[in-house]
C-alpha cells in the first residue's frame, strides 16, 4: 500500500488530533519538568469514557525506561482507558525509585480520570539518569482538564527537541457508520526505531477486536516507523500505542469483517503521515530524504537496504550540501546486508538516472544540486536481483544537529 492509495476511500480530518474520535478526551499543563518558555506544554493526560481495547509496541533497547517498564505490565491484558506523559525527563537508569514514580504517576492519572490505575498507560521523554520531580508532576496532574478538543495541546506537550506539534485524523465509513482514526508522535532525535516510534499514540472509536488490533498495529509500525531514521540511536523510552473504544458502534472488526481493509488503511495513514513529519522535523534538518528501494531478493533485504541509506552519514551530508555523490548511496545499500547485483543496479536521485547497470551515466550537475536542494529529496534504488521492494524516509545531517545534541543538558 502507498500513500496515494489510501486517499479515495480515506477523508482527513482538518486539524484532527487523537481527541477527534468519539470518547476521546486530553489535557495538558506546564508543569515545569522541562525549563520554562512562553507557551510550553510537559505534562498530559489522555482519557477514554469507556474502557478500551489497547495493543502497543516498545523498543528493543535492552535499557528500557520505567515508564515503558511499567506500561508494559499494564498492556498486558489488552485493556486500557486512559495515558499521562510527561516530557523533559525520560526517567530512565533511576533505579527502584523510578519505578515507583512511574507507578505514582498512573495512580494520580488514575484518580484524575476514574479509570484504574492499571489501566494507565505511562509515559516519559527528555533527558536520560534524571529522576522525575514528582512534586511538581503532583500539582501538575491535579491542573489537569480533560476536554474533547485536547488532542492539539497534548500533541505540544510531548516535545522535546521537536519544533513543531505532530497531529492528524482520519475517517472512513462502513455500512452507515462511520469511524475516526486519530493520532499525535513526537521525536526529533535519538531516533532509529526497533519496534515503532518515539511516541506515537492512536485512538480509534472503532470496535477494534484485540487480535486484529494487534497485528494491525505491527504491520502497521514495521512500514512506517520503523523505516524511520534521524541519527541511528534507538530510544530507550520508544512507545506506540493505540487505543479502541467501540464508541461509534457496530461488530467488532476483525480480519473477516467488510470494515478490516479500511481500517487498517486508517491506521496506516495517520502512522504513515506522523512518520514523515518526524523524518522531516529531525534535529536540525533541513530536508526530508525517502529512499525507495527495488529489485531486492526479499523484503527483508530492501527494508535493509533503504534504511541503511537513510542512516548515513555520508548520504545526509551529500544532500546537506546539495553533492550529487551518488557512489555514497551504492556504498550504503552494499554495506546494509542486501544483496547486489552491480552490472543491473541503477541510481536515480530524483527522476535522474545516475548509475545505471554498472556503469556512470552522464547527467547535469545543476539539475541534480537543484535535486537535492528541494524540501523533499527522492533518492531510488534498484538493487538488480528481485522482485521485492520499501520505501524509507530520514533527514539531512547539519550543523544545528550538532550544536542541538553538544548542548543538551547544558
Amino acid at each position: 500500500m502507498t500513500e496515494s492509495s489510501i486517499t479515495g476511500v480515506l477523508r482527513v480530518i482538518p486539524d484532527g488530533s487523537v481527541t477527534t474520535p468519539e470518547g476521546f478526551y486530553a489535557g495538558a499543563v506546564y508543569a515545569g519538568v522541562k525549563t520554562y518558555g512562553d507557551d510550553k506544554l510537559d505534562l498530559g493526560i489522555l482519557y477514554s469514557d469507556r474502557p478500551c481495547h489497547v495493543a502497543a509496541v516498545f523498543t528493543r533497547n535492552e535499557v528500557k525506561g520505567a515508564c515503558v517498564l511499567v506500561t508494559m505490565e499494564h498492556v498486558a491484558d489488552g485493556r486500557a482507558q486512559a495515558l499521562v506523559v510527561n516530557a523533559g525527563c525520560a526517567n530512565v537508569c533511576t533505579g527502584e525509585q523510578g519505578l515507583e514514580d512511574a507507578r505514582e504517576m498512573a495512580r494520580l492519572a488514575a484518580l484524575r480520570t476514574g479509570a484504574a490505575a492499571r489501566d494507565v498507560l505511562v509515559c516519559s521523554t527528555g533527558v536520560i539518569g534524571v529522576p522525575l520531580p514528582m512534586d511538581r508532576i503532583r500539582e501538575g496532574i491535579a491542573r489537569i482538564t480533560l476536554d474533547p478538543d485536547g488532542g492539539r495541546a497534548l500533541a505540544r506537550a510531548i516535545m522535546t527537541t521537536d519544533t513543531r506539534p505532530k497531529h492528524i485524523a482520519m475517517q472512513f465509513q462502513h455500512e452507515g457508520r462511520t469511524y475516526a482514526v486519530g493520532g499525535i508522535a513526537k521525536g526529533s532525535g535519538m531516533i532509529h526505531p526497533d519496534m515503532a516510534t518515539m511516541f506515537c499514540f492512536l485512538t480509534t472509536d472503532a470496535p477494534v477486536a484485540p487480535a486484529f488490533l494487534d497485528a494491525t498495529l505491527r504491520s502497521v509500525a514495521d512500514r512506517t516507523f520503523n523505516m524511520v531514521s534521524v541519527d541511528g540511536d534507538t530510544s530507550t523510552s520508544d512507545t506506540m500505542a493505540v487505543l479502541a473504544n467501540g464508541a461509534a458502534g457496530g461488530d467488532p472488526i476483525d480480519a473477516g469483517h467488510g470494515a478490516a481493509q479500511l481500517f487498517q488503511e486508517a491506521l496506516y495513514g495517520v502512522s504513515l503521515h506522523l512518520a514523515r513529519e518526524i523524518a522531516r522535523d529531525g534535529e536540525g534538518a533541513s530536508r526530508l530524504i525517502e529512499v525507495r528501494v527495488y529489485g531486492a531478493a526479499t523484503k527483508e533485504e530492501a527494508r535493509r537496504a533503504a534504511r541503511a541509506v537513510t542512516v548515513s552519514p555520508l548520504v545526509k551530508t551529500a544532500v546537506y550540501g546539495r553533492d550529487p555523490n551518488w557512489g555514497r548511496v551504492m556504498m550504503a545499500v552494499g554495506r546494509s546486508g542486501a544483496r547486489v547485483d552491480v552490472s543491473r543496479a541503477v541510481v536515480r536521485l530524483g527522476d535522474v538516472a545516475v548509475f545505471v547497470r554498472g556503469r556512470p551515466v552522464p547527467f547535469d550537475e545543476e539539475e541534480v544540486r537543484a535535486i537535492l536542494g528541494a524540501p523533499e529529496v527522492r533518492i531510488e534504488v534498484n538493487l538488480g536481483v528481485g522482485s521485492e521492494g520499501a520505501t524509507a524516509w530520514g533527514c539531512d545531517l547539519t550543523e544545528a544537529y550538532v550544536r542541538i545534541n553538544s548542548e543538551y543538558t547544558t
